[in-house]
């Protein structure tokens, strides 16, 4: 295999093609991944038919994971990977752990909102269509997951960072932060009081440092740091612990109690436009991001960065 960098050319020795790429269990999981997202959104495209912003999103799953886990196998059979300026490692891993959320996300609104048990009024041939999607993107996430228990670092293993459990949980805290910013907007009324600001604050903070560290981990440029990046995600993740403990305590009393907001939910709230159902999500979410944090601090205590990787 022959890299180009600059003007200098290196070989990266070895065959030309992988064939463990695809005949190992974790290329065959992800050769079904092709396999089931192509054949997803293929009903869906062709029968199914999807709408909104939900189906929007199932589609934009499907694909990106599609579009990705190809991209993945077509390196790893060619050696390409080995000329890309990534910690290849940190990338599948991320990735897998990504597509795992996202897979079931879309597995779980698409019969939500689509499947119906009678014809009428979109025709059988439609809800047929549909159902077998659903279950296809069953299969999906299954596979995805399947990818993370194969490849998740095992008791004193030498693995990449993204690959343990405290790097997997961060991509966890990512999506769930995300599912916190989409109940933000949903007219949640976070601006009423300098208290729920505060609590948007710690949830952007916490969100873009997490990012960062996923970011500098895949493209693996931690040793290029002029400080000790193992021991500055530690202290940050205690820090995101007492951030999301204090949204964890602001965010219920400033919406929930009655001094300030609601204890129930006003009888005259439209289904999908209310404030008080976006609150009671962010808040749940919330105690879901402590928790992950929390864990995350138990376990980045009991690993090693390995940035070569």
């Amino acid at each position: 295999m022959v890299c180009w960098t600059g003007k200098i050319m290196e070989s990266t020795g070895g065959p030309y093609l992988n064939t463990a790429a695809l005949t190992s269990p974790v290329g065959i999981a992800r050769l079904l991944q092709m396999t089931f997202g192509c054949t997803t959104f293929s009903l869906v495209a062709h029968q199914g038919g999807f709408s909104a912003a939900y189906g929007t999103f199932c589609m934009f799953v499907w694909t990106f994971c599609f579009a990705i886990t190809v991209f993945i196998i077509t390196c790893e059979f060619t050696h390409l990977h080995s000329c890309l300026s990534l910690s290849w490692g940190n990338f599948t891993a991320a990735f897998a752990m990504l597509a795992t959320l996202m897979s079931i996300t879309a597995a779980v609104i698409y019969p939500l909102y689509f499947v119906q048990v009678g014809c009428y009024p979109i025709g059988c041939e439609v809800r047929d269509f549909r159902i077998a999607a659903s279950v296809f993107a069953g299969l999906l996430f299954v596979t995805y997951a399947t990818e993370v228990f194969l490849t998740r670092a095992k008791p004193g293993q030498v693995t990449s960072y993204m690959a343990t459990i405290s790097g997997l949980l961060k991509i966890v805290q990512a999506f769930v932060a995300c599912i916190i910013f989409g109940a933000l907007v949903n007219d949640s009324q976070y601006g009423k009081y300098v208290a729920t600001q505060w609590c948007v604050a710690v949830y952007s903070f916490c969100f873009v440092v997490t990012v960062v560290v996923v970011a500098f981990s895949v493209t693996g440029k931690t040793a290029l740091l002029w400080f000790p990046f193992e021991r500055s995600v530690v202290i940050y993740t205690f820090g995101a612990v007492l951030l999301y403990t204090s949204a964890a305590v602001i965010w219920p009393v400033f919406c929930f109690d009655s001094k300030y907001g609601s204890p129930r939910r006003p009888g005259l709230c439209a289904k999908g436009k209310c404030p008080w159902d976006s609150q009671l999500v962010i808040a749940i979410f919330t105690y879901v991001n402590l928790l992950l944090y929390v864990l995350d601090l138990a376990y980045s205590q009991r690993i090693r960065f390995v940035s070569h990787l």
